[in-house]
């Protein structure tokens, strides 16, 4: 089964390859080297699933992309105080290399431009300049889940070329905000922005900030807790250069873009985002990777500001039709059938709003219960809210399991019009038609069927009553006694066989064709749907032990013939055979014990 985020991640690189505005950096010389047409496309979940697309494996410079995780360091290393003294937190509005100083104090604006990530550098700890930069390197590499390579040649042109940097370091010394010789530390700053990563990578460094700073795969935690706002804070308003703005109207969420066409945005407690191509528009930020990120905000409705919840809770429960059976019992084969397979239809209750991160979530258990399964109902009962993206997720994921025989319907959405609009509208196929039941009960009638398929239908089927479970262990001769107490009773579609309330007559009755629907009445009035029965199976049984009032009403669905006995008639023959009724009365025990059972093992799946 291909994931439908796969699928559209595939689809969004076909899109935009074709795109070839822009130009490669060019201040850096080593970087004209790279391809232009390039690109790469990575989704990253909490759980650390990665999906991929295009040229995903292409390895580049992180360059400026760097910047949020150094400056997480220098918090970790100095504290609050003493990096907000030395680096700021306001939108500058200029280039990211542009010698942008607060007048008074000559502290960077911020830690996205060139000054504030020379300055964030700078505080990262270290008795000599080998022991910062294993720092900083352990550090990004931590972020990443994996120990990244230096481009040897690209540090050396950004080194050999880095006059305006140069002049920033002899600022940021001459305003106090630096200690020491700044060269060392420039050098660094060189390395750090050399270090080769792919889009991957920075997939997976934005799932650690969304995550809270833990890697989602590795579960390091690569900085403390407290200081992941803050680093998002200033990604979410500077991150972009003088295109922040813009950004966070258009996609919503934290980002960081480099000169070497890499681009991470973050979207916390749900995805970590990573967009390769090296064209750069007029701000340094990748054309294609602004394109990319601007129609996956725009169709999975990912923005910080929308309201989400942890995906992995989208899932309440997950339960099989063997824990919780449908109330049609058609005839003693299909329950036998059914109690083999019935593992093979399986619900999964949803809950809360449901969003791109939890649809995908909710369809990554469905591909691992995939195998083992012939039929899915998903319960929306307790969902609050499900968005257009989901939606087109979920529509998919239907469409991938059908091609393999597996069906995929919903429960409990009646009336609910902003759930059923939402899915109509967002529907795969030409029809938009998808199946919906009104109560789960319905729904596994359905899939049961499914499993049925066939097998031959057990109204047109007769069956012996000697073969129910009422008679086990009783032997010929015996039966031949019973059967000839018996009578036959035939019933119309519709009619009435046994009346709710009514004195009992002491009769027992086993079906031999048709079906009947077993009704209890309500308190208020009306009747609650119990169980059909068919053929093989009885009713009414409940005489044996004493009862004298009838406490369901039972009708006929179809045709109906049923064997008949009545009570006074089997006591007398009890009378020369007692150990025929103490069999029955055992063979009762045993079919009451095993409803009681399944009975609680349906309170406690409908409990959880």
């Amino acid at each position: 089964m291909q994931l439908p985020i796969q699928s559209y991640l595939a689809d969004l690189y076909q899109q935009l390859a074709a795109m070839d505005d822009g130009q490669l950096a060019s201040y850096i010389p080593e970087l004209t080297r790279a391809n232009p047409d390039w690109f790469g496309l990575c989704i990253v979940t909490m759980d650390g699933y990665a999906y991929t697309a295009g040229d995903a494996a292409q390895t580049f410079t992180i360059q400026s992309v760097s910047k949020p995780f150094v400056y997480a360091q220098a918090l970790a290393d100095q504290g609050i105080e003493t990096v907000m003294r030395r680096v700021g937190v306001e939108p500058s509005g200029d280039a990211f290399n542009s010698i942008s100083l607060d007048p008074h104090t000559g502290a960077p604006r911020n830690p996205m431009i060139n000054a504030g990530a020379i300055a964030s550098t700078s505080l990262v700890a270290g008795d000599t300049p080998e022991h910062q930069w294993q720092r900083l390197h352990t550090a990004l590499s931590a972020f990443a889940g994996r120990d990244l390579d230096l481009d040897a040649a690209v540090y050396q042109s950004e080194s050999d070329t880095g006059f305006r940097n140069r002049a920033i370091a002899w600022m940021l010394r001459n305003f106090d905000i630096t200690e020491g010789d700044p060269m060392p530390s420039l050098e660094n700053y060189f390395r750090q922005c050399s270090l080769l990563v792919d889009c991957r990578d920075l997939a997976f460094m934005a799932a650690t900030l969304a995550n809270g700073g833990v890697h989602p795969l590795t579960q390091t935690r690569c900085m403390p807790a407290e200081h992941v706002e803050r680093v998002l804070s200033v990604m979410a308003t500077c991150g972009m250069y003088d295109y922040a703005g813009s950004w966070l109207y258009e996609v919503g969420m934290p980002a960081k873009s480099g000169v070497g066409g890499g681009i991470l945005a973050v979207l916390p407690g749900r995805f970590g985002i990573g967009v390769f191509s090296p064209r750069l528009d007029d701000k340094g930020n990748s054309v294609r990777g602004i394109a990319a990120c601007k129609q996956i905000a725009r169709d999975f409705g990912l923005n910080i500001f929308n309201r989400s919840s942890l995906p992995s809770l989208t899932v309440r429960r997950i339960y099989t039709a063997a824990e919780s059976p449908s109330r049609r019992q058609t005839g003693l084969h299909s329950v036998a059938h059914l109690r083999e397979y019935a593992a093979r239809i399986k619900t999964l209750c949803l809950q809360g709003e449901i969003g791109v991160d939890s649809a995908e979530y909710v369809i990554r258990q469905l591909q691992q219960l995939a195998p083992d399964t012939d039929s899915f109902i998903l319960d929306l009962h307790l969902v609050a809210n499900l968005s257009h993206g989901a939606a087109r997720l979920l529509h998919a994921a239907r469409h991938e399991l059908h091609a393999r025989g597996i069906a995929l319907v919903l429960s409990r959405i009646h009336g609910r019009k902003s759930i059923e609009d939402t899915l109509r509208c967002n529907g795969a196929d030409a029809t938009q038609g998808f199946l919906r039941f009104e109560g789960n009960d319905l729904a596994v009638q359905w899939c049961e069927n499914r499993l049925l398929d066939g097998i031959p239908d057990e109204e047109e089927v007769e069956c012996c009553f000697s073969d129910s479970g009422f008679f086990a262990g009783i032997d010929a001769s015996d039966m031949k006694q019973v059967c000839s107490l018996m009578q036959t009773r035939q019933f119309a579609p519709g009619e009435v066989i046994i009346e709710a309330g009514q004195p009992s007559d002491g009769e027992i009755f086993f079906i031999e064709r048709g079906r009947v629907n077993v009704l209890a009445p309500l308190p208020g009035g009306g009747h609650q749907f119990v169980a059909t029965l068919g053929p093989g199976m009885n009713f009414g049984e409940l005489v044996l032990l004493g009862q004298r009032t009838r406490s369901a009403m039972v009708h006929a669905e179809s045709a109906v013939r049923c064997r008949m006995l009545e009570m006074h008639a089997l006591n007398h023959l009890a009378t020369e055979l007692p150990e025929l009724k103490i069999a029955i009365l055992h063979n009762l025990s045993l079919d009451l014990a095993d409803k009681l059972k399944q009975a609680t093992r349906m309170i406690s799946v409908l409990a959880n």
